[in-house]
């Protein structure tokens, strides 16, 4: 027992040692350099550069506030700024009643285009593109396309109400800023019902904050609907395959060819103005 007790000691006064020995390296070794800010490229025309193929990896899609896992929904923290969306009352008992109705009543199941912030959730990547006088964003999701001015009035009184709104573009510093107006009713925020009214304003915030990485931030505001403005933010990543480009997804062909095998019935008649199907 005593020689047992002996190694013990021994052994702990060497880890002992050897532990004294690193805190002393450590102490000796010069402090770490201050971490550098990004220092963000330029475009040919002076822009902040925020070109590339983009796309968020959460669980926003599904949900934009903390949720569980449940069947085909991957559990995950949600992207509201203080956790929770501000419904008024009467939108709240809306929402809910969205919720028990998702499988059927979600415009994104019957491929409607799905609006603005939620395409840019959607687990589908994009593209920004600058050029001097706009900025336009590709969508892998149905080949949308945002081509987004910066100069005109906006809200534009000429421009009709739009399933992805009426965006004009501008820069904070090295923040690309797109505010949007002009949308109609039709569309949700997310997959479980969250939603919104004609009377819907965003403005997002693009910043890149590193070379494959870019800050996302959006502003809602819907005086129908919440009871005050509200923001998401999430980190964008940039896709890094070789090659890589934008793929097609036209979710509406894909559905007439489950109808054409009698497996789904199409929830619309035509295509009308915008390439949205309509009943």
């Amino acid at each position: 027992m005593t020689n047992r007790f002996k190694g013990s000691m021994a052994a702990t006064a060497a880890v002992a040692a050897l532990f004294c020995v690193g805190l002393r390296t450590v102490a000796g070794q010069a402090p770490a350099a201050p971490a550098q800010p990004y220092a963000q490229p330029r475009t040919l025309d002076g822009q902040p550069d925020v070109t590339g193929i983009w796309q968020a990896l959460n669980s926003a899609a599904w949900d934009l506030e903390d949720h569980s896992p449940r069947l085909g929904v991957p559990g995950g923290f949600g992207v509201v700024e203080g956790g929770r969306i501000p419904y008024l009352p009467a939108a709240l008992s809306k929402k809910k009643q969205n919720f028990e109705k998702r499988s059927t009543e979600d415009p994104e199941s019957k491929c409607y285009l799905p609006g603005v912030p939620r395409i840019t959730f959607l687990p589908f990547p994009f593209q920004i593109l600058q050029f001097p006088d706009s900025a336009v964003i590709v969508y892998e999701y149905r080949g949308i396309t945002r081509t987004i001015p910066f100069r005109g009035q906006h809200p534009d009184p000429q421009v009709i109400d739009f399933w992805m709104g009426d965006s004009r573009a501008r820069w904070d510093g090295n923040t690309l800023v797109v505010d949007t107006g002009n949308f109609n009713e039709e569309t949700w925020l997310d997959r479980a019902g969250n939603f919104h009214s004609d009377e819907l304003h965003v403005v997002e915030r693009y910043t890149r904050t590193g070379p494959d990485h870019m800050t996302y931030e959006v502003t809602i505001e819907d005086p129908k609907v919440f009871s005050r403005p509200w923001k998401m933010s999430t980190p964008l990543y940039r896709r890094q395959e070789k090659s890589l480009r934008l793929l097609e997804y036209e979710c509406y062909a894909y559905m007439e060819e489950e109808a054409a095998k009698g497996n789904v019935k199409l929830p619309w008649s035509r295509l009308e103005f915008e390439g949205v199907p309509q009943k």
